[in-house]
């Protein structure tokens, strides 16, 4: 698992290397194993106050793809660096006018095994046709999860960056706790013996 640390020297990194014109802010910096994501706020078009739902969309479909033109080289030149640097593929997104667009990004295979009632949840899904095979179905479960339960998992990963923290400033263990840990252990050891010729005896008797 990615520790909070690790993220947070990623954001660092990618806060001091992009180019300040970039964009307006960087919103955020996600990792996992194979991949970093990276997504920015960038300027909205102008419109006016009558502007329509479909001239807003095209207009803001028109500046990601404006944005994903005029800055290529740049973020190819991030990237290399990063991917040199965090041994991970770097991928890109935006956010305009209250819509993220992600571009390219990793689909990275994950094997599991499941037992025969979780196959057939995948099965039934590709007999309703909401799947066309169990890994896409298995992606469609994954969707939904995280759809339905984004609080909780937001409060999961919240606890374990909070372990990671304590952990961190805990003491290491020295020799004189291995020392005590021997002596007790020793010590249920001589009871255990003990309890053993107590219980014999009694037997015997």
């Amino acid at each position: 698992m990615i520790t909070t640390e690790q993220r947070e020297q990623t954001r660092g990194w990618f806060a001091g290397r992009l180019p300040d014109d970039l964009f307006e802010s960087l919103t955020e910096v996600t990792v996992d194993r194979e991949e970093i994501t990276v997504v920015g706020r960038i300027p909205e078009p102008r419109l006016a106050e009558d502007a329509s739902d479909a001239e807003r969309e095209a207009a803001l479909q028109a500046r990601v793809q404006e944005f994903r033109e005029r800055t290529r080289d740049d973020r190819v030149a991030v990237a290399r660096e990063a991917e040199h640097r965090f041994r991970r593929k770097v991928s890109w997104g935006v956010e305009c006018g209250g819509e993220r667009a992600l571009f390219t990004h990793v689909a990275a295979p994950v094997m599991t095994r499941l037992r025969q009632p979780e196959r057939q949840v995948l099965d039934t899904l590709i007999a309703a046709g909401v799947a066309r095979s169990r890994s896409d179905a298995l992606a469609w479960c994954v969707r939904l999860v995280q759809r339905h339960t984004d609080d909780w998992l937001t409060e999961l990963r919240d606890s374990l960056a909070h372990v990671e923290r304590v952990r961190a400033q805990g003491p290491d263990a020295g020799p004189q706790d291995a020392a005590a840990a021997g002596e007790g252990g020793e010590r249920e050891g001589r009871q255990e013996e003990r309890g053993s010729a107590s219980s014999e005896r009694e037997v015997t008797s």
